[in-house]
């Protein structure tokens, strides 16, 4: 094998560098490539504005997010009032500035490839 001069790497959201957890939810973080990748896991009830909102303190959403839907149904509403819901095996890309929950009775999980770096960390 060829050498690139580029190191691969493999690694498992069964050992994340870091776990957030918030009402109704959890974050798992992975470091890989220079980049942090996040699989949140939202379960029935869970809503941003009443499980993130109060940690962070910020009016709405501020995390612009880059994600694939694994499971579950959620809607988002954003601040300009546009709203649409995302399903398992949907990609979506939201700028900051949006609400969001679960729909019905399955928990919904997604990677994030973009905004969960200071996702539900509490505002000092």
């Amino acid at each position: 094998m060829q050498k690139t001069g580029q190191n691969a790497e493999v690694r498992s959201f069964s050992k994340p560098d870091e776990v957030r957890t918030f009402p109704k939810g959890k974050l798992e973080l992975l470091k890989i490539g220079g980049a942090t990748i996040g699989r949140a896991t939202f379960e029935p009830g869970w809503k941003w504005s009443t499980s993130v909102q109060p940690l962070v303190k910020t009016k709405s959403c501020e995390a612009p997010h880059f994600q694939y839907h694994l499971s579950g149904t959620i809607k988002i509403v954003m601040d300009d009032g546009e709203q649409f819901e995302c399903r398992a095996g949907d990609v979506s890309l939201l700028p900051m500035g949006h609400d969001a929950w679960v729909v019905g009775n399955e928990p919904v999980v997604v990677v994030d490839f973009q905004g969960m770096i200071d996702y539900a960390k509490k505002s000092s």
